[in-house]
């Protein structure tokens, strides 16, 4: 099993917010300081770390490394945290 790093975040857009393109980071600290950047200027920002192995399609529940916004999904409230 591996780790993986995301960090997603959000544009305005009319009707609400649209994501943009996923980044994958090199570990939980460069996760969590791209977020933090991110954040300064997109409305919503969340970085997740997940283990997984990619040749059986096998993926652990996602833990949340960091999370901004206002109108954040519910789903975020239950997520495990780092």
């Amino acid at each position: 099993m591996a780790s993986y790093f995301v960090v997603e975040s959000y544009s305005q857009a009319k009707g609400g917010m649209t994501p943009d393109a996923p980044i994958q980071a090199q570990s939980l600290l460069q996760a969590k300081s791209m977020a933090e950047r991110l954040s300064l200027r997109k409305p919503m920002v969340l970085a997740f770390t997940r283990d997984g192995n990619p040749k059986t399609g096998d993926y652990g529940d996602p833990k949340l490394i960091f999370a901004y916004g206002d109108s954040l999904p519910e789903e975020i409230n239950d997520m495990e945290r780092v």
